[in-house]
């Protein structure tokens, strides 16, 4: 379904030019889940944003191939990935209040898509196909949210409308370039398992790209490891978590919070339990003497 084969990305926006992802290869099957994962400054969210299509292609330098469904990417003409943009590959964005538009309502922009890619559609249709899938993606009363402002929605909802919006067109390959990172743990928990739901109803190939490795285990089949723009390690999550192979992994992994619970031994408890009937016995005396 996607083959990316040494892919590299230099920008050339400065006296001396700059390369941020080196010879990256990925091979994503339909329906598969991939997480990408690395520190900040990695590399993921350029290769996210080659893949689908959103770089520019003035003052930087695009070699390989990023082949999708046959087609090649990179060097196909504007009029033709158009159609795949937003139709067959879908993406999430980091801050769901910074890629909403503040002035359009959330129905109107769900609806994006379909204007594009189907304008055959009644604006009734439009409406209809807008509202179930603001329901699909969990959303209550999903007609007020469509009536709704991005400022009148909580963060979760807003990133719910993101997928929506993503979702809208049925795409292929959905990219959720840290669709988390802005929310609460247990919001964060809700949006993996809506992803979840997604794949496996829809047979949608999500690339989930994160720096939280719990995140990663929890929602992906493979991983593919980044540092300095540079794949370190790839494999499956078995394979990552239980055996990592190269130290910068191993960091990562070491790095995901852990809650250790308190254990308390048997002679803890009966040490305090002999130190509570010494402190009684003391009181009991010294009330005996005052009251003599």
């Amino acid at each position: 379904m996607l083959d990316i084969i040494d892919l590299n990305i230099e920008f050339h926006d400065h006296l001396v030019p700059e390369t941020v992802v080196y010879d990256f290869d990925l091979h994503m099957e339909q329906g598969e889940i991939v997480g990408l994962v690395g520190e900040s400054g990695s590399g993921k969210s350029m290769t996210a944003l080659a893949i689908a299509g959103l770089l520019s292609r003035r003052d930087m330098q695009k070699r390989g191939q990023i082949i999708f469904e046959g087609k090649e990417l990179l060097t196909c003409p504007r009029n033709e990935l158009r159609m795949i943009q937003g139709n067959q590959i879908a993406m999430v964005f980091q801050e769901p209040m910074t890629s909403l538009n503040p002035v359009y309502k959330v129905g109107w922009q769900v609806e994006e898509s379909l204007r594009i890619h189907h304008p055959e559609m009644s604006k009734e249709e439009r409406k209809e196909k807008a509202i179930k899938t603001l329901q699909d993606v969990e959303l209550d009363e999903a007609e007020r949210v469509y009536n709704s402002y991005p400022h009148q929605l909580s963060g979760g909802m807003r990133q719910r409308v993101m997928i929506a919006a993503a979702m809208i067109c049925e795409p292929k390959l959905l990219i959720a370039d840290e669709p988390t990172t802005a929310l609460d743990v247990t919001i964060q928990a809700q949006i993996v398992k809506l992803l979840k739901r997604i794949n496996k109803e829809k047979k949608t190939s999500i690339l989930f790209i994160s720096h939280d490795l719990s995140l990663i285990r929890q929602l992906c089949q493979r991983v593919v490891v980044m540092q300095g723009g540079y794949i370190v390690e790839s494999g499956s999550v078995k394979q990552i978590f239980e055996t990592p192979q190269q130290e910068y992994t191993k960091k990562l992994i070491g790095a995901i919070p852990k809650c250790e619970k308190k254990v308390v031994t048997k002679k803890a408890n009966t040490q305090e339990k002999t130190a509570d009937t010494q402190d009684k016995t003391v009181a009991g005396k010294g009330g005996a003497q005052y009251g003599e």
